[in-house]
């Protein structure tokens, strides 16, 4: 829930001002992200990555770059494991005995689950509703955000604050302005 605080931290910073001098990495890589260095959160940890693959296996044995497509088409495409996740992971599946490696007519491996793979899968089956369900919420989430109305919408918000941040120094009152429309925005979004 968005909280709709009166003193929130961020009226406690002073806005930028453009005459300001400007931080020495202006010029170097992180003035590309924004003068801020930001870290890409892990959608999945190899836990639910695991679940997946074996969730996969126990539909018929299956090579890598298949449970890779498969995970990737419950997202729509909105998310594709890399094979650097994917393969060490099937080898922990494969050293702990949940799934076993088999091979195919041209003898390339495949793996299957095995009974302790399939026991296993059926305890942790919530977790893996759950990891299913993320996977369909991303999807849900492309689906809607490329509807063209509402990729109008966000844009126009976008190029509109980005253009009356880019003008220079922002008083008090216009910043407080700015994050009052942004926050009633976002409640108006999230009670519809």
């Amino acid at each position: 829930m968005i909280s709709m605080k009166k003193t929130p931290p961020y009226r406690q910073q002073e806005p930028l001002d453009s005459d300001k001098q400007r931080p020495a990495a202006i010029g170097g890589k992180e003035h590309c992200l924004g003068g801020r260095k930001h870290r890409r959160e892990r959608m999945f940890d190899s836990a639910d990555i695991r679940l997946l693959i074996m969730h996969f296996l126990a539909q018929g044995p299956a090579h890598g770059y298949e449970l890779i497509k498969a995970i990737q088409e419950l997202s729509k495409g909105e998310y594709t494991p890399s094979a650097s996740i994917v393969y060490p992971n099937l080898t922990f599946l494969e050293e702990q005995g949940m799934a076993s490696p088999v091979y195919d007519g041209a003898g390339k491996k495949q793996y299957r689950l095995t009974e302790e793979g399939q026991s296993l899968l059926d305890v942790q089956r919530g977790n893996l509703n759950g990891i299913i369900d993320r996977l369909y919420s991303m999807a849900i989430l492309s689906n809607n955000r490329s509807i063209p109305e509402m990729q109008r919408a966000i844009n126009n918000i976008r190029t509109a604050l980005n253009l009356r941040l880019a003008k220079g120094k922002i008083s008090q009152q216009t910043l407080y302005n700015i994050i009052d429309a942004l926050d009633n925005a976002a409640k108006e979004i999230e009670r519809s």
